[in-house]
């Protein structure tokens, strides 16, 4: 049985195991509450791996700039001015080589922690990704837990340059205050201070970010002189490179599977390509995940190293438009196209923390709504798929969390639970959340054991049907394995007539004939007659699709 389809499972690791249903808009972990490590038990990762999944995205493992003080533990403070959200950011490192304390239940052996847990998903059957945040870091970055001989990020930097391509690891503003939009204060009796300010995580190169810059963040100096007009220094080989390939090593030895790197087009792909390199000739099957917005650089960054790149403006776009009404499916044609040549490393998703939830008031207002773009995103093509945990049950994510707002997400900033994740833990779905769970169930699994799946030819039938608007259709074929999927995205049940081209036939090597077909959505059965260029009949619910197994009688 086939079962190497790449099927993510990315996890918030501090909300998804947290029952606290307090859920006090910026209220503190104490309030709040939080989930750990240790909640990550053999059944909970047993049932991740039952629902079709073949790796966890833990995100947020990697202790970052928060307002909660351990300071008993010896963890430095940072300075609620430069910190969003009472939990702050996983997105703002304060220390690449130590866990968040606030997911341990011992701080004091907050690894050890996440050392079981690496082991425990193991042994269900799951690989491990964690992200890997290259461009930035916190403001008051400083690391406690670094290994025996190994220098800190900008120990040893000269201040007074503004971009020095050796030995740097950060940019500078001479001469110039951190003169941000907020007040430095922020409650406490001593404002924040840096001088000379440093650069800014989103390319904010001057002293006074603004609200909607990065502002907690600073960026880090990979041998670009942005103020120079980007020009690039990579000999001698910057002080970053080796410290980041010092990281990327030390998590690769705890025996992770890959990293998700954040934001990864704002790091140039020679360093990409240098890394990747080393550390794939010690971990040949680690992989990497980059944040590539920009599909004039897939190309290069997959050169690079990478094995998947988001495709977000092309397939994630496309799928939502058509989910909201606002265009057809022959998009769907052109966003696979795009990337044909490529097609093995895009990573499909409908949902992940930086976009907004399906259910939201923002997208489409019910997880149901999107169950035909989910079909295409995890049956279309042999690529890596993500699911972001809620969006299974159809979480809305019209929480006012705190810092975050009713923004439509799932809030990465404060201490809260998921109100899905909850109910779902203690049995307390409702209806049409245990429905929309069942489709999941079904339509991963299809993705994960169904070999026309997993290694097939996939064979788009829309340019032989033309005059469907909201519909899509498509073949799957390996071997003698052959299916057929369909969708409908219309808010009305439709029946059509599935034109079948003569070169389907000669490309998947289809035989003409009766088929047995077992729908895999509801196990009914059908017969089919495939002949070339003739039409199968087909009647779709709203909102739904079919996905035919043929068997020749």
């Amino acid at each position: 049985m086939a079962s190497n389809k790449v099927i993510i499972y990315q996890i918030f690791t501090r909300l998804y195991g947290n029952r606290c249903q307090t859920r006090k808009p910026y209220g503190k972990i104490e309030e709040n509450g939080c989930g750990k490590l240790n909640d990550f038990t053999p059944s909970v990762l047993k049932h991740i791996k039952e629902m079709g999944f073949s790796h966890v995205w833990y995100t947020g493992i990697i202790r970052h700039a928060t307002m909660t003080d351990y300071t008993k533990y010896g963890i430095p403070r940072q300075h609620p001015a430069v910190v969003k959200g009472e939990a702050g950011s996983p997105y703002a490192i304060a220390d690449y080589y130590d866990i968040d304390p606030d997911l341990a239940i011992d701080v004091d052996n907050r690894m050890g922690e996440f050392e079981k847990l690496v082991s425990r998903t193991h042994r269900a059957g799951l690989k491990v990704i964690i992200d890997f945040v290259p461009n930035h870091v916190a403001r008051q970055y400083k690391s406690i837990c670094k290994p025996q001989g190994i220098k800190d990020l900008g120990e040893d930097d000269d201040t007074q340059q503004g971009f020095s391509p050796a030995h740097n690891n950060f940019y500078y503003c001479p001469g110039q205050i951190f003169t941000p939009y907020f007040d430095l204060y922020h409650g406490e009796k001593e404002p924040y201070h840096e001088y000379p300010a440093k650069a800014t995580g989103n390319d904010c190169f001057n002293n006074a970010p603004g609200k909607n810059d990065w502002y907690e963040t600073v960026k880090l100096n990979y041998g670009v002189d942005y103020y120079a007009g980007g020009t690039t220094h990579f000999d001698p080989l910057p002080s970053t490179w080796q410290k980041m390939l010092d990281i990327l090593f030390f998590w690769a030895a705890k025996g992770i599977d890959g990293f998700r790197c954040d934001m990864a087009e704002m790091v140039p792909a020679a360093f990409w390509a240098w890394a990747t390199t080393q550390v794939k000739t010690q971990y040949p099957e680690l992989v990497f995940i980059g944040e590539v917005y920009n599909p004039a650089e897939y190309r290069n960054y997959i050169a690079a190293g990478f094995d998947y790149l988001y495709d977000k403006v092309g397939m994630y776009d496309v799928l939502r438009d058509i989910v909201c009404h606002r265009r057809g499916t022959d998009d769907i044609t052109h966003a696979w196209q795009n990337t044909d040549d490529i097609r093995h490393h895009m990573l499909y998703f409908l949902e992940n923390h930086d976009e907004q939830r399906i259910a939201s008031d923002f997208f489409a207002g019910d997880g149901s709504k999107a169950v035909p773009a989910l079909i295409v995103s995890a049956l279309l093509e042999s690529n890596p798929l993500m699911v972001y945990a809620g969006q299974e049950y159809g979480e809305r994510g019209m929480d006012e969390e705190g810092f975050s707002g009713r923004d439509g997400r799932t809030t990465i900033f404060d201490y809260w639970s998921v109100d899905t994740l909850t109910r779902a833990a203690s049995g307390q779905l409702t209806d049409e959340e245990q429905s929309l769970f069942s489709i999941y169930n079904k339509v991963l699994g299809i993705a994960r054991k169904e070999k026309a799946i997993v290694e097939g030819k996939m064979f788009d039938l829309m340019y032989a049907n033309p005059q469907k608007g909201a519909q899509y259709a498509f073949l799957r074929s390996s071997g003698r394995n052959l299916m057929l999927v369909a969708v409908n995205f219309e808010d009305v049940p439709i029946d059509m007539q599935l034109h079948i081209p003569a070169h389907a036939f000669d490309y998947l090597g289809i035989e003409n004939g009766s088929y047995e077909a077992v729908d895999m959505l509801n196990d009914s059965q059908h017969e089919v007659q495939l002949t070339r260029d003739g039409s199968v009949p087909l009647h779709i619910e709203k909102r739904y699709g079919i996905i035919f197994k043929l068997k020749r009688h």
